[in-house]
C-alpha cells in the first residue's frame, strides 16, 4: 500500500488551517468536477480530493493521520503499525468508498451511531449524546487478575484559530478479571455531552494487550513456549510453568521432542468461557563448558549409540 499526501493533493501546508483547506479544496472541486472538466483524469482526481477532504477537514481524521504520517513521502510503501490507533478518543466514522490507503487507517475507526437528525440544534430539541470510542492497550497480566488502572486517552479538538490540538484525558478504569482481546468495555455517561436534557453517549474502550516477551495471545488462548531438559524430555517429569503466579505445573511425557505442543485446556485467559494454554516444548541443552559436562556428553556419545539422522538418509 503507497502512501498519500493529503496535503499535498490538496495543494496546502501541513500547518493549514480549517478555513484556507476548504477553499483549497472548492477551488479544486470546481476545476476537477467530472460534471464540467474537460480533464482527462477529472473523475479520479475528484476521488482523490474527495477523500483527502474527508479527512483533513475532520478533526479526529486529521489528528491521527498527522501522528501517523510524518516522515513518509507520496508513494512510499507503507503499512500501519500495529496499533497504532491505541489511546485516541473517537467519536463515529463514516463509511465512505473511499481507497485502501483510507480504508486502512479509518475503516474500524469509531463506528459509534449520531445521534440527533432533522430537528437538532432546535429549541427545545433533546438527544442523547454521542457514543465514544478509543482502543487501549493492557498488559496480559491484567486479565488473570483484574486490575484498576488510569488510562490517558488523547482528544482531538479544533481551537479557535482552526488548528487541530489534542487533549489529554485521564480515566481510572477498573480491568475486570478475564478481560480478552477485542472485549468491550463501556463506561456509561464518559461520552460526548447529550443535547438538551438528553444523556451523555458512553465511552467504549477496545481492549488490546501490549507485547509480551513470552506470551502471544489468540482470542482467549495463550501461547507459550516452555524450555525443558533434555532429561526432563527423555524421562518425563512435572515442571512449573512461569504464568502470573498461578502455581500451574506441567507433566511432560516420557519421551517428549522440542516442537512437540502439549495443551492445557482451561489454564489461558479465565474468560466467561477460560481459554487454553499452548506450550510449545523446547528442549535446551546444557552446555559442555566444565569438565565434568564434556565427560557425561562423551559417555553419552559411545553408550547410546543414537543417530538422530537415520531417517535423512537416501
Amino acid at each position: 500500500m503507497q502512501y498519500k499526501d493529503y496535503y499535498q493533493i490538496l495543494g496546502v501546508n501541513r500547518d493549514a488551517v480549517l478555513a484556507d483547506i476548504k477553499k483549497a479544496y472548492r477551488k479544486l472541486a470546481r476545476k476537477y468536477h467530472p460534471d464540467i472538466s474537460k480533464e482527462p483524469d477529472a473523475e479520479a482526481r475528484m476521488k482523490e480530493l474527495n477523500e483527502a477532504y474527508a479527512v483533513l477537514s475532520d478533526t479526529e481524521k486529521r489528528a491521527a493521520y498527522d501522528q501517523l504520517g510524518r516522515g513518509y513521502r507520496p508513494g512510499q510503501e507503507f503499512h500501519p503499525p500495529p496499533n497504532w490507533d491505541a489511546g485516541f478518543e473517537f467519536s463515529s466514522t463514516d463509511t465512505a468508498d473511499f481507497g485502501d490507503f483510507f480504508s486502512e487507517l479509518f475503516g474500524k475507526m469509531g463506528g459509534g451511531r449520531t445521534r440527533g437528525g432533522p430537528f437538532e440544534g432546535q429549541a427545545g430539541f433533546h438527544a442523547q449524546g454521542e457514543d465514544h470510542h478509543a482502543k487501549v492497550l493492557l498488559d496480559i497480566a491484567d486479565a488473570f487478575n483484574g486490575a484498576a488502572r488510569q488510562i490517558s486517552l488523547r482528544v482531538p479538538r479544533m481551537d479557535a484559530g482552526g488548528h487541530v490540538v489534542l487533549d489529554i484525558r485521564t480515566l481510572n478504569v477498573k480491568i475486570p478479571k478475564g478481560v480478552y482481546e477485542g472485549q468491550i468495555i463501556r463506561l456509561a455517561g464518559q461520552g460526548a455531552p447529550g443535547m438538551g436534557s438528553g444523556k451523555p453517549g458512553d465511552l467504549l474502550l477496545e481492549v488490546h494487550f501490549n507485547p509480551h516477551p513470552r506470551l502471544r495471545v489468540d482470542g482467549s488462548n495463550l501461547h507459550m513456549s516452555l524450555p525443558i531438559t533434555p532429561w526432563e524430555a527423555a524421562l518425563g517429569a512435572m515442571v512449573p510453568v512461569n504464568l502470573f503466579d498461578t502455581g500451574l505445573k506441567v507433566r511432560i511425557p516420557e519421551g517428549t521432542q522440542s516442537g512437540q505442543q502439549l495443551r492445557l485446556r482451561g489454564k489461558g485467559i479465565p474468560s466467561a468461557t477460560p481459554g487454553d494454554l499452548l506450550l510449545d516444548i523446547q528442549v535446551v541443552l546444557p552446555p559442555a563448558s566444565s569438565p565434568k559436562a564434556r565427560e557425561l556428553y562423551e559417555t553419552m556419545a559411545r553408550e547410546l549409540a543414537f543417530d538422530p539422522r537415520t531417517n535423512h538418509r537416501s
